[in-house]
C-alpha cells in the first residue's frame, strides 16, 4: 500500500515539475486561477448575483457550498493526504536519487490534509449548481431546441475548462497531487447532484437551519474527539506545513480545519437567520421584489459592501478568538446581501421620489 502510494505520489511530483518548469511564464495565472477558485468567493460573490436574480439558485448554491466543504473536512480527517510542498521534502522516497526540486508560492503552504482537493470540490458543486440551473431555466417543458443545446454545449464546455484550470492550478502551486484534485471534482459533483434533488432546504424553517448547524458541527466535533480518543492526531498537518513551508508568514490560520468548519457553519446560520428576519420580508419578499433594477441595486451594493467586509481580517494571534470572530463574520455575509440591504433599498426606494423604478 505504501510503495503505492509513494508511486502516485511521485507522479504527482513530476507533474508539478513539469508544469513548473515548461509553464514558468504562466506563474501568475496559476495564482489568479486558485485565488478565484477559493470558496469565499462563492461566498461573496456569487451568492449575492445567483441569490438576487434566481432566490432559490442561490439559496441551493449555498448549501452545495457549505456541506460540500463540510464533507471535504470529514474526508481529509479520515483520508490523511498529504501535500507536496511538504512530502516531497519529508519522505525518505528520494533517498538514492535527487530530490525534485519543488517552488513554493504564498498561496502553496495550506495547513490542512491534501485528499481531496477542498478548491477543486468547492468550484465542482458550485459551478455544477449554476449550470445546471440555467439550463434548466432555458430548457423549458418543451423538446429541447437547436438554441438549447448549443447553450448546454457550451456552458458544459465553460465548465469542465474551468475545472482544468482549478486542477492544474493546485498541482502546479504544489498544493495537491493530480488524484487529489479529481477526487475533489468528482465529490463536489456528486454534492451538487444531490442536493439537485433535495427540496426541502427551499423552504426550511429556522429550527431546521440550528438543527443542521448544531448537528454539522457536533459531528465534527465529536469526530475529532473520537479520533484523538483514539491517539490520532487531526493536527499532524499543521506541524509539517510549518516545518516545510519555506516562508513563516505563508502559513495562514485560515486554512485550519477548524477555521473552516465554523466559517461555513457561520454562513449556513446565517442565511437561515436572514431568511425568516423581518427585514427580508420586507425587502426581497415586499412589491418591489419583481424589478430587475432593483435586484441589481441590491446586487451592486452586496458586492461592494461585501469586498469591504472581506478586507477585516480577524485577529490570529489567539485562534479561538479568530474563530468566534470568523464565525460571526461568516454569518454577516447572508444576513447584509439577504436582509439588511434589501431592506435598506427597500426603504429608499420605496419613497414617493422612488416610484419610478
Amino acid at each position: 500500500m505504501e510503495l503505492g502510494m509513494n508511486a502516485l505520489h511521485d507522479f504527482g511530483i513530476q507533474s508539478t515539475r513539469y508544469l513548473q518548469v515548461n509553464y514558468q511564464d504562466s506563474q501568475d495565472w496559476f495564482i489568479l486561477v486558485s485565488v478565484l477558485a477559493d470558496l469565499r468567493n462563492a461566498f461573496y460573490v456569487l451568492f449575492p448575483i445567483c441569490f438576487h436574480l434566481w432566490e432559490a439558485v442561490g439559496v441551493r448554491l449555498l448549501w452545495v457550498a457549505v456541506i460540500g466543504d463540510w464533507l471535504n473536512l470529514v474526508f481529509k480527517w479520515i483520508l490523511f493526504g498529504q501535500r507536496p510542498y511538504w512530502w516531497v521534502r519529508d519522505t525518505d522516497y528520494y533517498s538514492n536519487t535527487s530530490v525534485p526540486l519543488i517552488k513554493q508560492f504564498p498561496v502553496t503552504c495550506e495547513t490542512g490534509p491534501g485528499s481531496p482537493s477542498g478548491h477543486a470540490m468547492g468550484t465542482a458543486g458550485v459551478y455544477y449548481v449554476m449550470v445546471t440551473s440555467i439550463l434548466s431555466i432555458f430548457r423549458g417543458k418543451e423538446k429541447p431546441t437547436y438554441r438549447f443545446r448549443c447553450l448546454s454545449v457550451v456552458l458544459w464546455l465553460a465548465f469542465w475548462a474551468v475545472q482544468l484550470s482549478v486542477c492544474l492550478s493546485r498541482v502546479y502551486l504544489a498544493a495537491h497531487f493530480p488524484h487529489q484534485v479529481v477526487a475533489g471534482v468528482l465529490s463536489g459533483i456528486a454534492v451538487a447532484e444531490t442536493f439537485h434533488h433535495v427540496r426541502g432546504i427551499y423552504n426550511a424553517s429556522l429550527g431546521k437551519y440550528l438543527l443542521v448547524t448544531g448537528f454539522l458541527f457536533g459531528f465534527a466535533v465529536g469526530f475529532y474527539l473520537l479520533l484523538r480518543a483514539l491517539d490520532v492526531d487531526l493536527l499532524w498537518t499543521l506541524e509539517k506545513a510549518k516545518r516545510w513551508c519555506e516562508r513563516p508568514e505563508w502559513v495562514h490560520i485560515d486554512t485550519t480545519p477548524f477555521a473552516s468548519l465554523l466559517k461555513n457553519l457561520g454562513t449556513l446560520l446565517g442565511l437561515g437567520l436572514a431568511l425568516h428576519s423581518g427585514m427580508y420580508r420586507q425587502g426581497c419578499r415586499g412589491r418591489l421584489r419583481g424589478r430587475l433594477p432593483f435586484r441589481l441595486a441590491c446586487i451592486g451594493a452586496s458586492l461592494v459592501l461585501l469586498h469591504l467586509f472581506d478586507t477585516l481580517k480577524p485577529p490570529a494571534q489567539v485562534e479561538l478568538v479568530f474563530y468566534v470572530l470568523s464565525f460571526f463574520k461568516s454569518a454577516a455575509v447572508p444576513l447584509a446581501s439577504v436582509s439588511l440591504i434589501p431592506y435598506c433599498l427597500a426603504q429608499l426606494l420605496g419613497r414617493p421620489h422612488g416610484k419610478a423604478l
